[in-house]
């Protein structure tokens, strides 16, 4: 067409060929034709006919659109092994691990401190290596095994040897970031189980105590050391 043809005119203009109006923009539908004798009545009911046949195909376009985008997506009802358990729970792409132990499986001797890696109160075992649950998403841990401090007691109760540790050491103070001490100084003890005192200050090194407790810390795991 040679010029812009407003949709109410394009309506009442006889000369226009809806067909090929049509085929240039198939999302338009038209209306059913008219005549210069047409009533009101029957201008009206064309209009509202042509705007619930576009309602409808957009309708249907971002049904499939919304599908489409849904298959996409990444699963979130996802199985992790935690303490020995297969847990199933529904995961947001980006939820962290920390959030997930807390909130979804109630696991709460989980710490969250800073929340972005740097205090290790958050600190849990992933396949028997230290890592920062704050800053891991829980939607790579498919087919690993994580270990927060519920895990570390025995069946009957019985506390870990690192924990006794730090019970007879008194090592705890507020406890808030006992948790994250306790697992940094297993995963230690678990690849060096003499180790000096001052690799089990570098191993440590990540956790921070507000408390200030850190020879007390140190104690506990030589202790544990010790008595292994």
């Amino acid at each position: 067409m040679d010029r812009f043809v407003p949709p109410d005119a394009r309506i009442l203009d006889a000369d226009v060929d809806f067909q090929a109006l049509a085929a240039q923009d198939p999302v338009w539908v038209p209306p059913p034709p008219c005549h210069p004798g047409a009533s009101r009545r029957d201008f009206i009911k064309g209009v509202i006919a042509s705007g619930t046949a576009v309602s409808a195909l957009s309708y249907t376009m971002g049904g499939r659109s919304a599908r489409a985008q849904s298959a996409a997506a990444p699963e979130r009802l996802i199985a992790i092994n935690v303490n020995g358990q297969v847990r199933r729970t529904d995961v947001t792409p980006n939820e962290t691990l920390a959030m997930t132990l807390r909130y979804k499986l109630g696991l709460t001797g989980t710490k969250l401190g800073c929340d972005r890696g740097e205090c290790g109160a958050c600190t849990v075992l992933i396949d028997d290596v230290p890592h920062h649950s704050c800053s891991t998403l829980t939607h790579a841990l498919r087919g690993r095994k994580v270990t927060t401090i519920e895990g570390l007691e025995a069946p009957n109760g019985e506390l870990h040897p690192v924990q006794k540790a730090f019970v007879e050491e008194l090592a705890p103070q507020c406890g808030f970031c006992t948790p994250g001490q306790i697992m940094s100084s297993v995963a230690l003890l678990k690849v060096n189980p003499k180790p000096t005192r001052d690799e089990a200050r570098l191993a440590l090194s990540g956790n921070l105590c507000r408390c200030g407790a850190y020879d007390h810390y140190l104690n506990a795991v030589m202790r544990a050391a010790r008595e292994a």
